[in-house]
């Protein structure tokens, strides 16, 4: 067989096998949205129709007629807004510093940052607690956003792609007689717009994500987080006010940060092909 021929099934393949892999990590995903529009009722007969009627939007209705929701909408918009741009901003200043300035302890150090990644977030709830009870920052928008601006895998990834990026660029700035900073801040920085869009789509889905901490630092209903408030409306999962409810709790809530996904997907790639030249 011609060894073009032969490569042209192969890929065939391939692509064949790639989709049914991405229909079947898609299935959960459908099944959830199917479900949010049927009604409870019938959910509790049958569980296993996608397409078929009957439908309804009386899930949805029962979301947006809960008072708080859009406050609770709002609060982890912001806490994720706040938190994202402070990672952001930290994990490029660190980053640079670990990848193109020396200074005593630099292997050290950033050995230090890393071990960060090993430990769990959950080993550290109680003292961070204790910490922002004695503040005062239980039930604030800094007390939910504060402990999520470390974050050890921002400044690895942004160190990795700042050794990636030539340095004959910032040297020949430094030639031109601009300061470090500046050189910073117009030439290098701008060069990593892939992984800044990269760090920021990781770190803002966490956020919007997050249960844990919300459920531990927000104890009034007005600074509950989207995930934290939807939660609170189900006093027992076991006896929840309908499967149909819950799907539909789902789907609202992950929208926002699936669309801000899609939006920025194409940076992703982008930016793990930039941190392999490291």
């Amino acid at each position: 067989m011609n060894p073009l021929l032969r490569r042209g099934w192969f890929d065939r393949f391939v692509m064949v096998a790639l989709t049914l892999l991405a229909l079947a990590w898609m299935a959960p995903l459908l099944w959830v949205l199917a479900l949010s529009f049927k009604p409870n009722e019938f959910l509790l007969t049958r569980t296993d129709v996608f397409l078929a009627p009957p439908y309804t939007l009386a899930n949805y209705l029962d979301i947006l007629q809960t008072s708080q929701v859009f406050r609770w909408l709002g609060n982890s918009a912001l806490v994720a807004l706040l938190q994202t741009v402070g990672v952001l901003v930290l994990s490029s200043l660190a980053g640079y510093g670990f990848a193109r300035c020396e200074f005593p302890g630099r292997k050290w150090l950033f050995a230090l940052v890393m071990f960060g990644l090993a430990v769990p977030a959950q080993s550290v709830f109680i003292p961070l607690h204790r910490l922002f009870s004695e503040w005062n920052l239980q039930n604030t928008i800094a007390g939910l956003a504060l402990p999520g601006l470390a974050a050890p895998f921002g400044v690895y990834l942004m160190t990795q792609y700042f050794k990636a990026i030539p340095a004959e660029l910032e040297e020949a700035a430094l030639l031109d007689n601009a300061s470090r900073f500046k050189t910073f801040l117009t030439i290098i920085l701008p060069l990593t717009l892939p992984a800044q869009a990269t760090l920021g789509i990781f770190t803002f889905l966490a956020c919007w994500n997050d249960y844990l901490w919300p459920l531990v630092i927000a104890t009034q209903p007005d600074m509950y987080t989207l995930t934290r408030g939807l939660a609170s409306t189900q006093t027992n999962f076991a006896q929840s006010e309908g499967l149909g409810f819950l799907m539909a709790q789902a789907v609202f809530a992950g929208m926002p940060a699936l669309m801000l996904y899609l939006f920025f997907q194409r940076h992703l790639v982008t930016a793990v092909a930039g941190t392999g030249k490291a």
